[in-house]
C-alpha cells in the first residue's frame, strides 16, 4: 500500500485554502500554514521529526512573508539540510498572479508546477499525476 501524501497548503484565502484541503485530503495530511512564516516552522520541523512533506502549494501574495520568498527559503532549508536538488519537496505555486515576470521567478526558484486561481480541480489533479504523486 502507497504511504499517503504529507501535505502543506500555504494560503491566507479561506476559500482557496478549504479547496485544496478538501481535494488534498483524499490523498493524504494536510496542513495548514497562512504565511510564509509558519510554512518555514512547519517544514524544518518536519524535515527534523523525519516525516518531511511531500508537496507544498504556495500563495505568492501573503501577509509577512510572500511566496516567492518562502519558495527561496524551503530550497535554502534542502540544500542546508543536504537534500540534492529535485530530490526534495515538490512545490506547486498557487496564485493569481498570472504575469511571466511571477511565472519566471517561480520556476528560476525551482517551484515544481504553476497554477493559476482559481484553482480548477481537473488541472490540479493533472498536474498530480504529472509530478508523480498520484497514480
Amino acid at each position: 500500500m502507497e504511504m499517503p501524501l504529507r501535505v502543506l497548503i500555504v494560503e491566507d484565502d479561506f476559500t482557496c485554502r478549504i479547496l485544496l484541503q478538501e481535494v488534498m485530503n483524499r490523498y493524504g495530511v494536510c496542513h495548514i500554514a497562512t504565511n510564509g512564516f509558519e510554512a518555514l516552522v512547519a517544514f524544518q520541523e518536519a524535515i527534523q521529526s523525519g516525516a518531511p512533506y511531500d508537496l507544498v502549494f504556495l500563495d505568492i501574495m501573503m501577509p509577512e512573508m510572500d511566496g516567492q520568498e518562502t519558495l527561496k527559503r524551503i530550497r535554502a532549508i534542502e540544500t542546508d539540510e543536504g537534500i540534492m536538488v529535485g530530490k526534495g519537496v515538490r512545490i506547486i505555486m498557487a496564485t493569481s498572479h498570472a504575469d511571466s515576470k511571477n511565472i519566471l521567478e517561480s520556476f528560476n526558484e525551482l517551484c515544481d508546477a504553476y497554477l493559476i486561481k482559481p484553482i480548477q480541480v481537473h488541472k490540479l489533479i493533472s498536474e498530480l499525476k504529472k509530478l508523480e504523486l498520484i497514480p
